[in-house]
Order: structure tokens, then sequence, then C-alpha cells
């Protein structure tokens, strides 16, 4: 499929047009955010996870127009796709099967302790 980049002059709105994005590439292609084919081969779902966690963290961007939520969707993606161009899926553990392994803290309050 190819996927053109989205225009704020098209007749659909941004949620619209990212309704028909299936794959990682269909959003990289539609965001304009430049991939080596091999890296988001091996960390696809890798790259989507991270780039959902950091849409999660900017909060409900409803409020603004697609142009703009646009710039903050692009510049999101960008950044989780270079996660995975400078690093490996291994070393930042996006998926929970990858922290499972290390030392867990548990809090335990004084009063759990007294009874």
């Amino acid at each position: 499929m190819t996927v053109q980049p989205f225009s704020p002059d098209s007749d659909l709105t941004l949620d619209e047009a990212m309704d028909e994005l299936v794959s990682a590439e269909d959003f990289l292609e539609f965001f304009g955010v430049p991939f080596d084919q091999t890296v988001v081969h091996v960390n696809r779902l890798h790259i989507m996870q991270r780039y959902h966690d950091y849409l999660t963290k900017a909060g409900d961007l409803d409020e603004h127009d697609d142009q703009a939520r646009y710039a903050v969707f692009q510049q999101l993606l960008a950044r989780a796709y270079l996660d995975f161009v400078e690093s490996d899926a291994l070393t930042e553990k996006v998926f929970k099967v990858f922290r499972m392994h290390e030392p867990q803290k548990t809090f335990v309050s004084i009063d759990q302790l007294l009874s």
C-alpha cells in the first residue's frame, strides 16, 4: 500500500486518514519520517509501542487542529523510530517481557511490618 503524507487540503480529517494506516511503514510514510526498512522490519512492534507510549505521555491533543496534531504525531513517531536506530529492543525494554528479570521493588509500610 502506498501511503500519501497527510495534507490539510485533503477531504479527510487527520483521524479519518489515520484510520487507513495498517503497518509501521504506513505510519512512517504518512508522517513523512524517513526510515531504513531493516530497522523497521526488526523493530516494528517496538517502534509502534514506543510511539503509543509517547502519545500517552503527550496527553489529550484533541483540542488542537489537525496541522498541530500532525506535527506532534510526526515528531513523536520520529523519536520512537530513532530510539531503535540508536539502540535495540533489548536495551529499550518497551515490552514487559524484557523487564521481567529485573529486580523487583516492593514497598512495605511500617504499619504492615508492625501488624
